[in-house]
């Protein structure tokens, strides 16, 4: 099979945008000159060819004016490619989606069925965070050969589980308590999510899947005849600080495809658009999250027990925090350790962070990683809204996918299995949609909704779907375990009723003068840390000169009205130091708001859990952000 062009322009920016993408791009970047601009360059498997056989964009060339200073460039036309589906997002669910939609095209001997996968990351998995604990079953069925040893290009890193562990922790000692059969984590594996979403890119592109890892969609672009969904534009690159154009300004690209699957992970930015132009939440209830902080560490050889799986309730969250701990041991040596916390606690004085870096001085934690190395931090939301929040998955012209659509079991912690499935079922829809004999206009994949009610992701998510907000009664912590525990051992799903969440979580916080006051124990530094040391371990890199990806209305506005009531609420939620208020004398309230956008690891907190729901998280250049480590 031929592999797919990569044009002039499109090799120009992965070389200058990924860090993954000069083993494809320099050799077609070297090559170019300004006679052959709409000559094409082969993405190769293994060398760069030369090819002129399909034009990659279909728009003509528009040299900028050098001499009239009021041409804004940015309102020339930008350059087109057309594909048969468009993926946002190089996860998991967008992977498996690529993969099954290859996988059908081939075997069905229509290799030239195009299929484009745009990841913001600089490479495949340098934003992926999770836990992770495995469970197979979609990865079974996707790649059936994909921990055969006889399979040379298996993946390897994987650790199967061998103990399970559950703790209700207080202040100083750890009491076992009997974990839900959805925690039983037998036939499961330990793994880095982070690794085996390049593995799984690595074989997306031997099945002829184009992945382009540096490219940010930060624009839904819609068929101005019926509203579709026509694709998605990448953002302008070379732009300052100051919004103007520099000398190194490029126009995005367009991605035209008949089918746009959106699988940009929890509350991603185009979904988020996408939602409330089609109204997709019309009948389901808001989604609600949680913020998830992990360490990666290499601890000591008498510490490790290889294959053990701990979760951990109660310290140091208080009865009204919904959230636990985990720790992993998986690898040769390393230990996971996490903490989620739920994103409708109420105190603003609570930082998620600071509960993390305390958590791990408990002894069950502690115990394990004295005399150990931190290796990676990072922080990212999760949907945990379940099955009353699922939305509409499929919109005029694409699909929501993963945990875009919020298909996480909270109860089980897991959301890789489901988020693989729900792409392959949407791959499924979509190949059968565009091959269909009948007439070509907007898809709307019907098959796609019904396959996901009909599939294992309902009726997991269905099973479990009183339990996490079972956790807002008036006995808070206490009252969510006793009634977790009857839905687990003796409803099992079978309930005639259906609870709710209780609001927005951003709704939920409270007034600082109504909450004690938290203070957190300065870091020791060797099993805990300041902020900044963590966000050092992220790899994360902007650049400086570029406008600030986190939007605010008004800055000035905000200090006024947020301040008075959350005394810096944002500075406490971000796990990345982005946020804080700066005394300032000139100012009304004595503070100016101000925003690192340089530190910032995308974890979207922020826009969730700002109570004035004035910020809004935007994707900044390709490439950028953090370069996630074993995470």
């Amino acid at each position: 099979m031929p592999p797919k062009p990569l044009s002039v322009s499109l090799a120009r920016r992965a070389l200058t945008q990924s860090k993954s993408a000069p083993r494809f791009a320099t050799a077609a970047y070297s090559q170019f000159a300004p006679a052959r601009r709409r000559c094409l360059f082969e993405r190769p498997r293994s060398n760069a060819l030369v090819s002129c056989r399909r034009t990659f964009f279909t728009t003509p060339w528009r040299r900028l004016a050098d001499i009239d200073d009021s041409f804004d460039p940015r309102q020339q036309e930008r350059e087109s490619d057309e594909v048969d589906v468009c993926i946002v997002g190089g996860g998991p669910a967008g992977l498996s989606a690529a993969i099954r939609l290859k996988q059908l095209a081939n075997e069905a001997g229509n290799e030239e069925f195009r299929v484009l996968v745009l990841e913001k990351a600089g490479e495949l998995g340098a934003h992926i965070l999770s836990g992770n604990v495995i469970e197979p079953s979609a990865v079974n069925e996707l790649l059936p050969d994909w921990n055969s040893p006889d399979n040379p290009s298996r993946f390897e890193n994987v650790t199967p589980a061998t103990k399970d562990k559950m703790r209700f922790l207080t202040k100083n000692s750890s009491v076992p308590i009997p974990a839900p059969p959805q925690m039983n984590n037998h036939g499961n594996f330990i793994i880095s999510l982070n690794e085996f979403t390049k593995w799984l890119g690595e074989r997306a592109e031997e099945l002829g899947v184009e992945v382009y890892p540096g490219f940010a969609a930060s624009e839904v672009v819609y068929n101005p005849t019926d509203n579709s969904v026509m694709g998605v534009a990448t953002n302008d690159m070379g732009i300052g600080r100051d919004g103007k154009p520099k000398d190194s300004f490029e126009r995005g690209m367009e991605f035209h495809a008949r089918v746009t699957l959106l699988g940009e992970g929890c509350h991603g930015s185009l979904s988020k658009q996408v939602i409330k132009k089609y109204d997709l939440r019309r009948d389901s209830q808001p989604q609600t999250y949680g913020l998830g902080l992990k360490e990666v560490w290499e601890v000591l050889p008498e510490n490790f027990r290889k294959g053990e799986v701990t979760h951990s309730m109660g310290y140091p969250l208080s009865k009204d925090t919904y959230g636990g701990g985990w720790m992993y041991h998986f690898g040769d040596n390393l230990v996971s350790i996490g903490l989620v916390v739920g994103l409708d606690y109420p105190n603003p004085w609570l930082s998620p962070y600071g509960e993390f870096q305390k958590m791990k001085h408990h002894p069950l934690y502690s115990s394990v990683l004295n005399g150990g190395k931190c290796l990676s931090y990072g922080a990212r939301a999760l949907n945990e809204g379940g099955f009353q929040s699922i939305p509409q998955c499929a919109f005029p012209g694409g699909a929501l996918i993963g945990d875009t659509a919020g298909f996480l079991n909270v109860p089980k912690i897991k959301g890789t299995h489901t988020a693989m499935r729900s792409g392959m079922l949407a791959a499924q829809a979509a190949y059968s949609a565009l091959t269909a004999p009948k007439d070509p206009g907007t898809v709307f994949l019907y098959d796609y909704e019904r396959a996901l009610r009909e599939s294992s992701i309902w009726k997991e998510l269905k099973e479990v779907r009183n339990m996490r907000p079972s956790f807002h009664s008036a006995l808070g912590l206490y009252g969510g375990i006793m009634y977790s525990a009857l839905e687990a051992f003796v409803l099992r799903g079978r309930a005639p009723w259906t609870l709710r969440h209780a609001r927005a979580d951003h709704a939920a916080t409270k007034m600082a003068q109504l909450c004690p006051r938290i203070e957190y124990p300065k870091p020791d530094h060797r099993i805990s840390f300041d902020i900044l040391t963590s966000v050092s371990r992220t790899g994360t890199n902007h650049e400086e000169d570029q406008p600030v990806h986190l939007k605010v209305k008004d800055w000035e506005q905000h200090a006024r009205v947020e301040w008075p009531r959350y005394r810096g609420l944002e500075n406490r939620f971000c796990p990345a130091g982005v946020y804080e208020y700066v005394e300032d004398e000139g100012m009304d309230v004595g503070v100016r708001f101000q925003i690192n956008a340089q530190n910032c690891i995308h974890c979207k907190t922020c826009d969730i859990k700002a109570p004035s729901q004035d910020i809004t998280w935007t994707t900044p250049a390709g490439g950028e952000g953090p370069k996630y480590y074993l995470t």
